[in-house]
């Protein structure tokens, strides 16, 4: 008997020619569709760390240091305040001790300052008491070149003179 060539099932009726009719199943919505933020495992998936994030392959920082050299004049040790301390204290850096860096983190974002209105800002209000005239040389802007010196020439603190 020679070999089928078709496999198992055979088609012999109508509805085998089309296949199996697909059921109706209800498609699960995105996270969002959901209204929540998932699973806690989900969360703490997709959440990166700070070493994570620095271990990814496009991750590019260009405050950090280059060289030894680089991290050891960008440590917070401070040779007057701790002298004599331990190497592995002479190279905390600021973002190791929670001091300013200039840097925002991903995991502790900066606290938001709350909006100021401007049009609830109370006035100042200022007053001289006696008026000053607009020839006086008080009050004006200092400068080398003021009006006041030899026709808004003066001479540099080496003897030389000041040009335009």
């Amino acid at each position: 008997m020679p070999r089928d060539p078709y496999p198992f099932p055979r088609l012999q009726n109508d509805s085998d020619f089309c296949g199996q009719q697909g059921k109706q199943v209800k498609e699960k919505g995105t996270l969002m569709q959901e209204g929540q933020e998932g699973t806690p495992w989900d969360r703490l998936n997709k959440t990166a760390t700070l070493a994570s994030s620095r271990r990814e392959v496009f991750h590019y920082d260009p405050q950090a240091p280059n060289d030894s050299l680089d991290f050891v004049i960008k440590s917070t040790y401070d040779h007057h305040q701790e002298f004599l301390h331990s190497k592995a204290e002479t190279l905390v850096q600021p973002e190791t001790a929670n001091l300013p860096h200039g840097r925002v983190l991903k995991n502790r974002p900066p606290p938001e300052a709350p909006e100021i209105d401007l049009y609830k800002l109370p006035l100042m209000k200022s007053t001289s008491v006696q008026r000053q005239s607009i020839h006086s040389i008080n009050g004006a802007i200092e400068s080398h070149h003021s009006a006041a010196t030899n026709g808004g020439y003066s001479r540099k603190h080496d003897g030389g003179f000041y040009t335009c």
